[in-house]
């Protein structure tokens, strides 16, 4: 299996530090707004690595943080008058519903950075002891001129760094590329008392405290939007590296953006789809199919056209297992459709293609149908198959709600249209289907005989 590491900007072999196990960072939201599109793909797309790592055999430690204090949570509370604290809580209980809809699998870990204070406040002063962070009026600069090989990330000289950064200014640090990792009080701020006097953590920090805390380091793969590799990402190997002098992570896996007509959506310019109201209006299982039509590496484009057409799609793969039986989940010869299972793994082994994965999905659809009369066998073997494989990649399996109507009752209405029908009483045979479509039911007409399903 490889994964294209960032830090390598290369395919790699992935090779687990510690045998079959792997740990797993996925970045998470900063809590100062609605969970929106954009981040809801980051996290599908952790999922789906997630997942797929499991079903290769390995053991997944999985963690996602949530930053609860940072400077726009702090402004929110002071232009809405509402408490700083209550702020994240609306959000993190929103960031929950929404994973949860699109079937995320629960995290094993999830740290808050105001939960790691006393860690936090412990990195910072081994950072200083060692000389690679400095003291200025309170606050606690890194610098990055210590740190040789800073910028290897980013795959920039640090003068080239400068160019466009986006710098956090202060008239105490020496380098204007020197990042905080402990900030002065300011009033109306929340604060924690440091051997530096009030103050609360810098952004980089928390998540090199919480990664390691629960996963060691060096660990294997951490996740995140493009947007983090410079200078989150950079700024995290930095101080992690300076503070333990080893590898921080081995692995590093970002993902693209969902654009809005070419621009990153963006919770600070307000440009932005909600993600409760984007599943509301498409479902759960077409949005993740949307999402995994495009390699996670990739931009996507904001598209309702687009997201209609998933939602087609996915009735195509959902009204096909509703022609096939379930099984008892515990087959396992494929000598049939065992084809489509190797296609499948090949995709994701190449840094978890999910395009290709996709297409095989398509396929499977495609052949099983024509066999349904045919070669009924071998139609519900690929309707196996395609249940294991929709599994690994985290769609829900769907039971279709029936408007109330119970299938024997469903299927005494179909048997008196038919009468109608071979009456010649085309009117009411009519008339039935007409009620039945109504209501949610869909009738087709063939040589076998009428048959019905749930739209």
């Amino acid at each position: 299996m490889k994964i294209y590491n960032t830090l390598t900007k290369k395919l790699d072999d992935f090779v687990p530090i510690r045998d079959n196990k792997v740990g797993f960072y996925m970045c998470g939201m900063t809590v100062q707004d609605r969970p929106h599109l954009g981040h809801l793909r980051t996290f599908t797309t952790g999922d789906i690595v997630r997942r797929y790592l499991i079903y290769k055999g390995y053991e997944v430690t999985y963690v996602t943080n949530f930053t609860d204090i940072d400077d726009k949570i702090i402004q929110k509370s002071h232009d809405l008058g509402i408490d700083w604290r209550k702020i994240g809580e609306t959000y993190i209980e929103e960031f929950f519903k929404v994973t949860d809809e699109i079937n995320i699998m629960r995290a094993d870990y999830y740290p808050r950075a105001t939960q790691f204070i006393q860690e936090i406040i412990e990195a910072v002063e081994i950072l200083v002891d060692k000389g690679f962070a400095y003291v200025t009026g309170g606050d606690v600069w890194f610098d990055v001129r210590k740190k040789k090989d800073y910028g290897k990330l980013s795959g920039k000289k640090l003068e080239d760094l400068m160019e466009g950064a986006r710098v956090e200014p202060s008239p105490n640090k020496k380098f204007p590329m020197d990042f905080s990792v402990w900030k002065a009080w300011k009033e109306g701020e929340p604060y924690w008392w440091s051997p530096w006097g009030k103050g609360r953590p810098g952004w980089h920090i928390e998540c090199s405290v919480m990664s390691t805390h629960y996963l060691g380091q060096p660990f294997d793969i951490h996740g995140g939007a493009q947007d983090l590799i410079f200078p989150h990402h950079e700024n995290e190997i930095a101080q992690s590296e300076a503070i333990r002098g080893t590898e921080y992570v081995r692995y590093w896996l970002h993902g693209g953006f969902v654009n809005i007509k070419g621009e990153k959506m963006s919770k600070s310019k307000g440009l932005f789809f909600a993600a409760q109201e984007v599943l509301k209006e498409y479902g759960a299982n077409p949005v993740r199919l949307y999402f995994l039509q495009t390699h996670y590496r990739s931009p996507i484009d904001f598209s309702a056209e687009r997201l209609t057409e998933s939602q087609k799609a996915w009735e195509r793969i959902s009204n096909f297992l509703e022609k096939v039986p379930e099984g008892n989940g515990k087959e396992t010869d494929f000598s049939f459709a065992g084809e489509y299972l190797k296609r499948f793994e090949e995709a994701m082994d190449e840094d978890f293609n999910t395009p290709r994965a996709v297409a095989v999905i398509f396929d499977m659809v495609k052949q099983g149908n024509a066999l349904l009369d045919k070669e009924p066998e071998k139609a519900a073997e690929i309707g196996r198959v395609l249940r294991t494989i929709l599994n690994i990649l985290g769609f829900k399996p769907e039971k279709k709600e029936r408007a109330g109507i119970e299938d024997d009752l469903v299927s005494i209405i179909v048997e008196v249209r038919q009468k109608m029908r071979q009456e010649k009483k085309f009117e009411i045979a009519d008339w039935i289907r007409d009620q039945l479509k109504n209501l949610g039911v869909i009738l087709e007409d063939t040589p076998q005989g009428t048959k019905w399903k749930i739209k």
